[in-house]
C-alpha cells in the first residue's frame, strides 16, 4: 500500500458551513490539496486556508468539468507525493455521492483513504424546512431514492414497493423526472392529496420549500421556478412543515398558490 498521502473522503453537509463535522473541518484545515464538487458551499470553501491548491471537478447534467472515470484519475495522481488530499462531496459520500466508487479506486491502487460521513440532505434540507422524516402516527419510515437516470436510460424504480403511504419518500436529483415520478407513483396506488414538497438550497439562506400534494407538486414547483439542487419529499410528514417552520432568513420568500394551501418559502 502507499504510504506516501492519503485521501480523505470528506462529506460537508449540504450547504450550511455550521453542519461541516468537527473532523471535516479539521481536515479542511490542513490539508495540501482540496478536490471539490458543485455542490460544496462557497460558504464552506470559504473553511480553507489560504494557499492551499483547490481543484474543482463538479459536475451537473449534461456539462461534466471532468468525467468521473477522470476525477478518479485525478486522486490517483494527486496522491503520488506525500500530502494530505480532502475530496469534498456535498452531502455525505455514501449516500448518492459516488464516494464508494472513489474508494474503490484508491483500494484497488494501494492508496490510503478514510471516508468522514456528512449530514445528508434527505436528513438536513427536511429538518430545515420544518418536515420530520418520521413521526409516530404518519410514517414508520423512510425511502431515498434517486429520480436521475443514466445516459437517457428509462427510470427504473420499484413505484409499487416506493407507493407505501406509511413511509416518507425522499427523492434526490428528480427535477427533470418530477412529472414522472408523481405520475408513478399515483399509478401505482399513493393517494393524490399525500402532502409533498420541494426543497431548493436547503440549510443555506437561499432556502426555498414548495409545499403541495403528490398530485400538484411537478406544477407547483414549476411555477415556483424551482432549480437545483432540489430535494422532493413524499408523505404524510409534510403536513407537520408549517407548525414546525422554524428557519427563517432575510431572503425568505413566501408565496401562496390560489387554490391550495400551499407555500413557497424561503
Amino acid at each position: 500500500m502507499n504510504k506516501s498521502a492519503k485521501v480523505y473522503l470528506v462529506g460537508t453537509g449540504p450547504g450550511d458551513p455550521e453542519l461541516l463535522t468537527v473532523k471535516a473541518l479539521r481536515l479542511l484545515q490542513n490539508a495540501d490539496v482540496v478536490i471539490y464538487d458543485r455542490l460544496v458551499s462557497a460558504a464552506i470553501l470559504e473553511q480553507i486556508p489560504s494557499g492551499v491548491s483547490q481543484i474543482y471537478v463538479g459536475k451537473k447534467t449534461g456539462n461534466h468539468t471532468l468525467p468521473q472515470d477522470e476525477i478518479n484519475q485525478l486522486l490517483i495522481n494527486v496522491a503520488e507525493g506525500k500530502r494530505t488530499i480532502v475530496r469534498l462531496k456535498g452531502g455525505d459520500p455514501f449516500v448518492f455521492g459516488r464516494g464508494s466508487e472513489e474508494a474503490l479506486v484508491l483500494a484497488k491502487h494501494g492508496i490510503e483513504f478514510e471516508v468522514v460521513p456528512g449530514i445528508t440532505a434527505a436528513s438536513a434540507c427536511t429538518t430545515y424546512a420544518g418536515i420530520p422524516l418520521t413521526h409516530r402516527g404518519l410514517a414508520q419510515g423512510v425511502q431515498i431514492v434517486t429520480g436521475h437516470s443514466q445516459k437517457d436510460l428509462p427510470l427504473e424504480l420499484d413505484w409499487n414497493a416506493l407507493a407505501d403511504a406509511n413511509k416518507t419518500i425522499v427523492i434526490y436529483m428528480g427535477l427533470a423526472n418530477i412529472d414522472l415520478i408523481t405520475h408513478e407513483l399515483i399509478a401505482a396506488g399513493l393517494p393524490i392529496d399525500t402532502p409533498a414538497a420541494a426543497i431548493q438550497n436547503g440549510t443555506t439562506a437561499r432556502q426555498q420549500r414548495v409545499l403541495s400534494t403528490l398530485s400538484r407538486l411537478a406544477v407547483d414547483s414549476k411555477e415556483a421556478n424551482i432549480q437545483a439542487p432540489v430535494i422532493f419529499v413524499i408523505g404524510k410528514v409534510v403536513s407537520l412543515a408549517n407548525e414546525l417552520d422554524w428557519f427563517v432568513t432575510d431572503e425568505a420568500i413566501e408565496h401562496s398558490f390560489s387554490d391550495q394551501e400551499q407555500t413557497v418559502h424561503g
